[in-house]
């Protein structure tokens, strides 16, 4: 269903103590923004449309660390009795963001009409997906609302640390690399080509490491707008076959799995994720079942995805989950054997919790290891690349300086 695009107008208004106030309302057209105010209370003295940037201001876009403190915000006002619409109306209107505003003030506007709020979400999947939105629907149900936001809003929290840590470990080497590597660059077609030019001067023999650096050089110059275009090509299949083939996203995921102490952290990663979404929709209540689908949808990655919708259609069938993490042969036998415990006790979504904090801090571990080996080593690589590119430079003018002496 498509969302009315909100028109966003400036008002001046007086409330019933005669106080003059300005501000800014999103509504369809002037009789709708002037109706609200008199909804409000307030006597309108002047509504007109707010004028557009002179270069058009772009809406921005909407990132699931806002998603995560609105959840925070909206939890913490409706536990403190603001109704949900007036929750909406004080968290829209104080964004900074304007497509986050906007998006709040539709919602509200929805509810409004209305609509429960999960019905409202789910008009939006790109910012609230069915986990969010099944957590939501699960709480104005059981009348808990309050509690699953807050819940909701620990959940974003700490998935978005999970990821910013993860996301660190994995970028970090990423980026020194691709620093070394334009930096390499720079050298071998700018600097290079210069002594290139002194050495041939010298009319003597060179020594086979500058040789090589030169040929290297003198390739680079002649051919960088085919490495650059093959480096454009190479980048856009990758792109291409990640948004359209399941099979080289499953092979990319079950190979970075492998990657030594990358595959161990981003396997601790989808083990810590697993228990965090599984343990805050059990304690809201949601079916097993149920929440094995939304659990395989925030695993990200397709090993674990394949895996837990596996585990799910056993589950359908009567299995116990704990025989189910054992078949799929991807989990930590301590995880196993934590969730048996659950299983067996009722208090599955405790210990899931406990399995969830233990691995959140597995992965802090492991990205303090990760960037204790990765740093001298990539200290050793760039001290080795740039390192050897100066001193192949330097090498004749040494071997110079020895025959005059």
């Amino acid at each position: 269903m498509a969302v009315e695009e909100q028109i966003y107008f400036l008002y001046e208004a007086t409330d019933k103590a005669g106080k003059k106030i300005k501000g800014e309302l999103a509504g369809k057209n002037e009789l709708a923004i002037r109706a609200e105010l008199r909804r409000q209370g307030l006597k309108v003295l002047k509504v007109k449309r707010k004028p557009k940037d002179l270069f058009g201001k772009a809406k921005g876009v909407i990132t699931p660390k806002e998603i995560a403190v609105f959840s925070r915000q909206l939890a913490t006002m409706m536990t403190a009795g603001v109704p949900l619409v007036q929750a909406f109306e004080i968290v829209g209107r104080g964004h900074e963001n304007p497509a986050m505003q906007e998006l709040l003030m539709t919602i509200k506007s929805d509810v409004e009409g209305g609509n429960g709020l999960a019905e409202s979400l789910a008009k939006h999947p790109q910012q609230f997906d069915s986990l969010y939105c099944n957590l939501v629907a699960a709480g104005e149900q059981a009348g808990i609302l309050e509690t699953l936001l807050h819940k909701i809003a620990t959940y974003l929290e700490k998935s978005e640390t999970l990821k910013s840590k993860v996301k660190k470990a994995l970028t970090y080497p990423v980026a020194v690399m691709v620093v070394a590597g334009v930096v390499s660059a720079i050298l071998l077609i700018f600097v290079v080509p210069t002594f290139d030019e002194l050495f041939k001067s010298f009319g003597a023999e060179l020594p086979a490491f500058t040789q090589f650096v030169v040929n290297l050089s003198r390739a680079l110059v002649a051919t960088w707008y085919y490495i650059l275009g093959t480096m454009g090509a190479i980048f856009y299949a990758f792109k291409t076959l990640k948004q359209r083939s399941p099979e080289f996203n499953h092979a990319l995921d079950r190979m970075m799995l492998r990657m030594g102490p990358i595959g161990v952290l981003l396997n601790k990663a989808a083990v810590a994720r697993f228990a965090r979404v599984l343990s805050t929709m059990s304690a809201a209540g949601v079916p097993l079942v149920e929440a094995l689908k939304s659990v395989a949808g925030a695993s990200g990655n397709i090993v674990y995805y394949d895996a837990i919708m596996k585990m799910r259609d056993e589950v359908s069938n009567g299995q116990q989950l704990q025989m189910s993490m054992r078949q799929a042969g991807i989990f930590p036998n301590m995880v196993i054997q934590m969730i048996a415990i659950g299983e067996e006790s009722g208090s599955l979504d405790g210990m899931l919790a406990k399995v969830a904090d233990f691995f959140e801090e597995e992965v802090d571990n492991a990205v303090d290891n990760l960037t204790a080996i990765l740093e001298p080593m990539i200290m050793a690589f760039l001290g080795v690349v740039i390192g050897g590119l100066i001193i192949s430079m330097y090498l004749p003018i040494f071997k110079m300086g020895s025959v005059v002496h």
